[in-house]
């Protein structure tokens, strides 16, 4: 067989994965003991993991996650108030499928970001899209975007993503327009997609932050009411552990 012949061939064809596996199997002892269908379902195996793995990296790239959270990382024994039983519902994603969003709430350093980005990654791992945004930086963003003709494909963004985490929400009241472009980012989302909100106050005092009682009706109408919730409680992870390293 006309080994470079052949990875060139693949090379071409955008087969990168085949062509891999091509070049290792084909110098391999076992090779030999493999027939014609075994040799094409190893590549062909090969290169659906080459672009499984090419089009998670592109995706994981696009949600620009926090934290670098996974799902089977996370301590259920830490004191916090975590419900095991919903997050682990949370964590098989149907929520997502049906467009329900996610609110997490509970005094700073008990985790809320981490869970928020771990269940970012495993969406980006079920060939969802994710995107991370905390909620302070966005609408500083979204004024500049205005101004240099950025806006619209912004706004479409944030439409258009499967998975939306907005964290640290309720730092500081909103002025008239970030209640205006949250609304509209949440009008977009509304039954299409899922969003994410991470906050230290509970959902009661959320009207205060909002501040316009218009605005605020409209925005947890579209927020609360199809929204799983999760609220922590105890002392700050970071305080409580002695070792940095740990997982959240």
């Amino acid at each position: 067989m006309l080994t470079h012949p052949t990875l060139d061939q693949l090379n071409q064809l955008g087969l990168f994965g085949m062509a891999k596996a091509f070049g290792e199997t084909s110098t391999s002892a076992e090779a030999a003991a493999l027939t014609h269908p075994e040799w094409l379902a190893l590549l062909l195996d090969r290169e659906m993991t080459y672009r499984h793995d090419k089009k998670l990296a592109a995706r994981l790239r696009y949600a620009r996650l926090r934290q670098q959270a996974l799902v089977e990382d996370i301590d259920y024994r830490a004191v916090r108030g975590l419900d095991r039983q919903l997050f682990q519902k949370l964590v098989i994603g149907d929520w997502i499928g049906v467009h329900d969003n996610l609110i997490v709430c509970g005094p700073t350093g008990v985790g809320k970001s981490w869970l928020a980005c771990a269940l970012g990654h495993k969406a980006c791992r079920d060939n969802r899209s994710a995107l991370y945004q905390r909620v302070p930086k966005l609408f500083g963003e979204l004024t500049i975007a205005r101004g240099d003709g950025r806006y619209a494909r912004i706004s479409r963004a944030l439409a258009g993503v499967q998975l939306l985490i907005l964290d640290d929400w309720g730092l500081e009241p909103l002025d008239a327009q970030a209640r205006h472009d949250l609304l509209e980012i949440l009008e977009e989302r509304y039954g299409r997609r899922s969003t994410i909100i991470t906050s230290q106050l509970p959902v009661e005092d959320w009207h205060t932050v909002i501040g316009d009682p218009t605005y605020a009706d409209a925005i947890l109408d579209r927020l609360v009411h199809n929204a799983h919730r999760l609220n922590l409680s105890g002392d700050s992870l970071r305080r409580t552990r002695s070792k940095p390293a740990e997982r959240a």
